[in-house]
């Protein structure tokens, strides 16, 4: 079997939002012929914490290091209105950067917020098939 490409994705969450991050892992985790590393700031080590008392620049400087390797952003579009100001800030990274925005409708929900989608390349249902099928598309 050949070599897979390995994608180096920022899952882009807010721990408040934890089990929907852990559950979109875990669906990463379980896809077949499908290999990723996490960029995203993991639960014992988060940004900051709180992430309120940053300063814009410092949250941006720390948004650049973990976005700028990666090869898409995925966002989780059902946080946007509870954390916009954050979410806004990573997809104004990922734009800076060139990088893809896939962009993951949670289960039962049919709106994106319409900043989420105008930022996405793609929007994908909450499946292992379409996002894993969206990164391959789309990732750099």
């Amino acid at each position: 079997m050949p070599n897979l490409k390995t994608y180096d994705l920022f899952i882009s969450h807010a721990w408040k939002y934890g089990d929907d991050y852990d559950r979109l892992v875990a669906l990463l985790d379980s896809a077949l012929y499908f290999s990723y590393r996490n960029y995203s700031a993991p639960k014992d080590k988060p940004i900051a914490a709180p992430w309120e008392r940053l300063s814009k620049a410092d949250l941006r400087a720390h948004l650049e290091r973990k976005i700028r390797p990666v090869n898409a952003v995925l966002v989780i579009s059902g946080m946007y209105y509870s954390y916009h100001e954050w979410m806004q800030m990573e997809l104004d990274t990922a734009r800076d950067y060139d990088k893809p925005v896939i962009a993951i409708r949670p289960r039962g929900n049919a709106f994106i917020p319409a900043e989420v989608n105008k930022a996405a390349c793609s929007v994908v249902n909450w499946n292992t098939y379409s996002i894993v099928e969206a990164i391959r598309n789309h990732a750099i």
